[in-house]
């Protein structure tokens, strides 16, 4: 026997990190500085954007995009993360927006006033209908939100105490506004804060999904019944996930609100939670970024196909082409079809591909 034949053979080597797995702690970062300065770009992107990005027309957009993604992860708070499907949601994030108008424009508050007593309003509400609602599970819970969703509708459009302006909405007086809010030059500026409210939204859903009380969430969403056994009380959890999301929702009403400059009927229907439902499913339930990547593409699509519906281009096909085409809502259903059939996960589950 040579000693090559009592040699023992080397150890296997871990296989090196890929590119993605390196630098992927740092991509949140750099994503954040990007959008950050992504005002200061005057690049022009046919096809995608109206006009340049910094333009007021794309700024505006973006920022109503990213109001949307932070909406799409606080409803994954309760969706995706803790295994509750509400069809009331945009009753919070409604709250927020006409709390904000009647407080301005009615009562003439100063902003920071009105902005902290709609938030404290819609937290207050969220944990008062979370306290009945959730006497109920499954679908009895998702018909109770529904019901409390339409009464705040009914109210909304019927004018409750002249308060509402009804079908026609109620326009922001921007006059008590801060200087730097009013405008289109400033448009940057409501860009930033839709940014800042995004950002929030993430850090509180990612704080709150790796503490404690996010692993009892993550146990209610898998089995309600083996976290009663443990000792703990799933309605007290469940409460405290409604009440954050439905915060959460009406401080992305008081953004929403300055950006668009006013309130209208069409963000108390329950089509908008259907939309943020479509947002989570999209980008993938109970993952980090897939509902913030969902509610980001939905509402970029759903403004983008709008515009491409009234084209001359789409006008110019033959009517068994142009007469589709022309429904926004066609095309998103056939996008959403398929995305769910190709990425039944969510778009999310392309980034292990990515490796």
């Amino acid at each position: 026997m040579t000693l090559l034949d009592v040699t023992p053979a080397p150890a296997p080597t871990a296989p090196r990190p890929g590119r993605v797995h390196r630098v992927r702690p740092f991509l949140p970062l750099v994503a954040l500085v990007v959008l950050a300065i992504l005002p200061y770009s005057t690049i022009s992107l046919p096809g995608i954007f109206e006009g340049p990005v910094n333009s007021p027309g794309t700024l505006q957009l973006l920022a109503i995009c990213l109001i949307f993604g932070g909406l799409a992860a606080g409803y994954d708070l309760l969706f995706g993360r803790t295994g509750m499907l509400s069809f009331g949601h945009a009753l919070y994030f409604a709250a927020g927006v006409y709390g904000t108008d009647i407080l301005v424009t009615r009562a003439g508050l100063p902003l920071w006033q009105a902005a902290l007593l709609t938030v404290t309003g819609g937290t207050i509400l969220a944990a008062l209908l979370g306290a009945v609602a959730l006497r109920t599970v499954g679908i009895a819970f998702a018909m109770v939100t529904l019901a409390f969703a339409q009464v705040g509708a009914i109210l909304v459009a019927r004018d409750f105490g002249g308060l509402t302006g009804g079908e026609e909405g109620l326009p922001l007086d921007v006059s008590g506004l801060p200087a730097g809010l009013v405008g289109v030059t400033n448009t940057v500026n409501l860009y930033w804060l839709a940014l800042a409210y995004l950002t929030l939204v993430v850090f509180v859903v990612h704080r709150v999904s790796g503490s404690p009380t996010g692993r009892v969430l993550a146990g209610l969403r898998d089995d309600e019944r083996r976290i009663g056994v443990l000792g703990l009380d799933p309605y007290r959890y469940k409460l405290v996930a409604f009440t954050l999301a439905g915060g959460l929702a009406s401080a992305g009403g008081v953004v929403y609100v300055l950006i668009v400059g006013g309130a209208s009927p069409h963000i108390t229907s329950s089509e908008l939670t259907l939309s943020l439902l479509v947002m989570v499913v999209l980008g993938g339930p109970g993952t980090r970024w897939g509902p913030v990547l969902g509610g980001v593409l939905y509402m970029y699509l759903d403004h983008r196909l709008t515009a491409f519906g009234t084209s001359d281009a789409v006008d110019n096909l033959p009517a068994v082409l142009s007469r589709p085409l022309s429904q926004p809502l066609f095309v998103l259903g056939t996008v959403f079809i398929l995305a769910v059939y190709f990425f039944p996960g969510g778009l999310t589950i392309l980034a292990p591909r990515l490796n």
